[in-house]
């Protein structure tokens, strides 16, 4: 079996297996990375990130695990509303922040924004994937929020 062909029976598999509430942090995560394995051999690093969001949500509705996408989140100060703080690209299953990004080098602010994003939202995981790196193994991050 080729190795695009293993990808996406894998995925199938993994989407097949999982099909409620009941999921890990670290068992969406696998599928994230199978997810974005398949984008990444099939169109390799060069795209906007917003292309590679694009093509991620579209490959993540075949699933049926629910996301959002670029949605506001409030920040509360001491009791008072501070409007929208910030916006991460995709939130799934509301268990993990997925941050997408096309960069040639990811900075450590980076990291530090999507633990913030985490502590904000009191969510365990996120994944920090930038798309431009020849293999994508090394593009994958994931940052923990006392998981």
């Amino acid at each position: 079996m080729d190795r695009l062909r293993r990808v996406k029976f894998h995925a199938k598999a993994q989407r097949d297996k999982i099909k409620d509430a009941s999921m890990t942090e670290n068992e969406i995560a696998k599928i994230v990375v199978d997810v974005c394995f398949k984008i990444h051999t099939m169109y390799g690093p060069g795209l906007f990130e917003s292309v590679y969001e694009q093509i991620f949500c579209y490959e993540w509705d075949k699933t049926s695990i629910p996301y959002t996408r670029q949605r506001g989140i409030k920040v509360i100060h001491e009791g008072n509303d501070m409007g929208i703080g910030f916006v991460p690209d995709i939130i799934i299953a509301d268990k993990l922040i997925l941050e997408l990004k096309s960069v040639e080098v990811l900075a450590e602010v980076h990291y530090k924004q999507l633990l913030t994003y985490l502590r904000l939202t009191n969510l365990k995981l996120g994944l920090l994937i930038n798309f431009n790196v020849p293999l994508i193994k090394n593009g994958i991050h994931r940052i923990a929020n006392n998981l």
